[in-house]
């Protein structure tokens, strides 16, 4: 005897590859919000940056893109550009759009 139900077990058939679980995927795909899609994609931040920004975030929690922030705008005011490139890159980690507001903020050191 055929029991429907018993399809889903099908090896080598996953319902999640059925026709129906595409067209849902691809329905809930348009629908994605990205707070980050009017600006372009930076290259990837390096693992150094990326364990010093997390640091940065365990330290100052939800404020911790303003407060690199702040540090990067210092670190401009005092003419110290590798300090500014790295706080702005800590930034940019945390918050692309934040990053991109300071890079227009500050004018360029070349």
């Amino acid at each position: 005897m055929h029991n429907p139900i018993a399809t889903n077990n099908v090896p080598g058939r996953s319902p999640a590859c059925s026709p129906i679980a595409k067209a849902l995927i691809a329905r809930a795909m348009e629908h994605v919000a990205n707070d980050n899609s009017d600006i372009a994609v930076p290259k990837p931040a390096n693992d150094q940056m990326l364990r010093a920004a997390l640091r940065h975030f365990a330290t100052h929690g939800l404020g911790a893109a303003r407060e690199a922030r702040q540090q990067a705008e210092q670190a401009f005011f005092a003419g110290d550009r590798q300090a500014y490139d790295w706080w702005l890159g800590i930034t940019r980690t945390l918050d692309r759009r934040l990053a991109a507001e300071a890079e227009q903020l500050t004018p360029d050191f070349a």
